[in-house]
């Protein structure tokens, strides 16, 4: 799918051209379609992450690649730029917004995708209370999903507020208010949290410099981790709902990312949403934007209506 993306309905996405963009997270899944919608909407991505075509990262995957992210952010029509960087490296950090300073003289749009923290959830955290979590594993949760995030805002808002239009995207799992109920375990908890605070909190610092910060979430996303986990493609990925019937809300990373996207080009964006959490599917409908597929999915409303509040529906009725 990444390198033959149906553009068929991406909405009202305004141009970013002359915008400089960093994806902190940009190896695969979400952030790897948030580069490559903000590069086809023409800015420039410095995409990065921790696996390279000559390192894996502790997530085991080497099938996806911020080499490769930045040449789909290139092929859509925009510039990517890879640089390999650990947001738990502060000084890695502070030589990534050096270089961009350096280069491009502004960043203009910060998304903070960090994570890389699956392979701790099924053994360690679903299922568990939290003090049968190793104590290791859940503050590595913390690590990966909180303190890489603060360290990277930390080291990239004083480039990003020399923008005239700053944007700051926190990428979680969850809206603030789908997240109002108990996320699994506590540390799972507070790794999906801490973004929409984080967003919450710089909506206020940013607001002096006519910025925005936001904190975004996908639905039932179909990654490329959630794909092989259920032993399909995006091509067949509807042959996972017999394992699974929920995963028929599910939405490609394109649909959060073309969404986001067209909040980048909103010039109105401050008003709309500074300080707020929202998902996919409210960004959806706010900006005309589809999923590859034309549908809207909204897996947040779903869960709430159905799974959680009774109501008779399927997840065809939330598409």
């Amino acid at each position: 799918m990444d390198k033959d993306i149906s553009t068929q309905h991406i909405g009202r996405v305004g141009s970013l051209a002359g915008r400089t963009a960093l994806v902190a997270g940009a190896t695969r899944g979400a952030g790897r379609a948030l580069a490559v919608e903000l590069g086809r909407a023409g800015a420039t991505v410095y995409v990065t992450g921790r696996t390279t075509r000559k390192h894996a990262s502790e997530v085991g995957r080497i099938t996806e690649t911020i080499e490769e992210t930045a040449e789909l952010v290139t092929a859509a029509g925009g510039t990517g730029i890879a640089v390999p960087t650990d947001h738990l490296d502060a000084d890695r950090v502070r030589a990534l917004v050096e270089r961009i300073d350096r280069e491009q003289e502004r960043l203009d749009i910060l998304v903070n995708d960090l994570w890389g923290g699956e392979h701790l959830l099924v053994d360690s955290v679903f299922g568990k209370k939290s003090w049968e979590t190793p104590l290791a594993d859940g503050l590595r949760i913390l690590e990966l999903g909180v303190r890489s995030h603060v360290i990277t805002a930390a080291l990239a808002l004083p480039l990003l507020i020399r923008s005239d239009a700053p944007l700051h995207v926190e990428v979680t799992d969850g809206t603030a208010v789908s997240n109002r109920r108990y996320r699994e375990n506590l540390y799972y908890d507070l790794a999906k949290n801490a973004p929409i605070r984080i967003a919450f909190g710089l909506g206020e610092e940013l607001a002096e410099y006519g910025g925005t910060a936001v904190a975004v979430t996908p639905g039932f996303l179909r990654s490329e981790q959630m794909l092989t986990h259920f032993g399909v493609t995006e091509e067949n990925w509807r042959d996972a709902v017999a394992q699974e019937p929920d995963f028929a809300i599910a939405e490609s990373p394109y649909y959060l990312a073309r969404a986001v996207a067209a909040l980048a080009a909103d010039p109105d964006r401050a008003v709309r949403w500074n300080g707020k959490s929202t998902s996919s599917a409210e960004l959806a409908r706010t900006y005309g934007v589809r999923d590859v597929d034309g549908s809207q999915p909204d897996a947040w409303g779903y869960f709430e209506d159905v799974r959680y509040g009774g109501k008779d529906g399927s997840p065809d009725d939330y598409r």
